[in-house]
């Protein structure tokens, strides 16, 4: 062995929320050093991987060790460069191209197969639970983001309390709406504690284009295990439509260090605000605003709705309404993940919009998501 093959060479240390993360070639052996605080998160995340293993193509974990105040778990690390290596990577462009298409091919067609050869309805309490019924159960995230706080609808915009929304109708695009916020947490909270059996199957969890590797592969484990498929939807198409493009990398930089292409791209993803009036007297909230997502984005999106979500749903809710199987599946995606109260009050005011259309009866999950501007890809 040469003494080059022995070297020891370590890579800048990037973080991902509350996690670490270092990459180290090993005697060539190129690993990714992963350090997490939360000793349950690395024992969930050690669980996980091993659930996925044999059903999806993982990294190698390697060895995982307890340390003081946390955890260490030594991945497989596989190819990247800036700007490559991820599904989010192959968003970052102009157009749709054919890389991409055949990448959501292949996504679809290995969720398909796993999601149909294991799914099974679950009560909730067998189902990975972090991602909603944890944030909706008392002392979770909505708890803490909004139990007794009455925040501007849109500071300087529509300095009305959240709490009076009910009051008025939101007037959104033309499209009268009533949304009450504290009437919209209450039954959020009352369906996730109900025990009521869901259709679940083997998956990652949380498949963002950050999670998902390109060649494919899945990363992140904790929320691995037997998820519900309706959130596993749900989390993909918000997070491909919203999140990943608009919000993360305006309020998480950090995140996209090593792809840094992600900024030329969030104008594209931006929701536009064209209009907001406040008539007092009427009660009414006229907002006018359009929804905007790049075209690699309306592709991934569309692909994934008539490659696997339709499928899914024609086999598993032949007679169900996919709008109301969605419904609380993306308010919770809406309200949880960032406290709206932090937002700027623009960004907060196109949420509060977008998840009124959401809890409104004219909801249509592909309008919503703008997948009929998509091309449509063939099976």
């Amino acid at each position: 062995m040469t003494a080059d093959r022995r070297r020891w060479r370590i890579g800048a240390i990037r973080r991902a929320t509350r996690n670490l993360f270092l990459p180290l070639d090993a005697n060539g052996h190129p690993l990714l050093i992963k350090y997490t605080r939360d000793r349950e998160e690395a024992r969930q995340e050690i669980r996980g991987h091993a659930r996925l293993l044999g059903h999806y193509r993982v990294p190698a974990l390697h060895a995982h060790l307890r340390v003081p105040r946390g955890h260490l778990l030594a991945y497989e690390r596989l190819p990247s460069a800036p700007d490559r290596g991820l599904l989010l990577d192959l968003l970052n462009t102009e157009t749709v191209t054919a890389e991409l298409q055949q990448y959501m091919d292949d996504l679809t067609t290995a969720y398909r197969n796993v999601i149909l050869e294991t799914a099974q309805e679950a009560p909730p309490t067998d189902v990975v639970r972090k991602l909603y019924w944890d944030r909706a159960a008392a002392g979770g995230r909505l708890d803490t983001y909004y139990r007794g706080a009455n925040f501007p609808v849109a500071d300087g915009i529509v300095d009305l309390p959240i709490t009076r929304l009910a009051e008025y109708v939101l007037v959104a695009n033309g499209q009268p709406l009533v949304f009450g916020w504290t009437a919209t947490l209450r039954r959020l909270r009352a369906h996730f504690q109900g025990a009521k059996s869901v259709w679940a199957a083997l998956t990652q969890g949380d498949p963002t284009d950050v999670n998902l590797a390109h060649p494919l592969a899945w990363l992140d484990y904790d929320t691995a295990g037997l998820n519900s498929i309706l959130g596993e939807f749900a989390n993909f198409l918000w997070y491909i439509t919203a999140l990943g493009g608009w919000l993360v990398p305006t309020y998480n930089r950090a995140a996209f260090a090593d792809h840094p292409a992600t900024f030329a791209h969030v104008e594209a993803n931006w929701p536009r605000l064209h209009r907001v009036y406040v008539n007092h007297s009427a009660r009414t909230i006229h907002v006018d605003y359009t929804p905007q997502l790049c075209a690699p984005r309306r592709a991934a999106a569309a692909a994934y709705w008539n490659l696997l979500v339709q499928p899914i749903a024609d086999k598993l809710w032949p007679d169900g309404n996919l709008a109301e199987l969605l419904r609380p599946y993306l308010a919770m995606r809406i309200l949880a993940v960032y406290n709206l109260a932090d937002l700027a009050p623009v960004d907060r005011l196109l949420l509060l919009v977008r998840l009124a259309e959401v809890t409104g009866p004219t909801f249509d999950p592909v309008t919503f998501f703008t997948t009929e501007e998509a091309p449509c890809l063939a099976p």
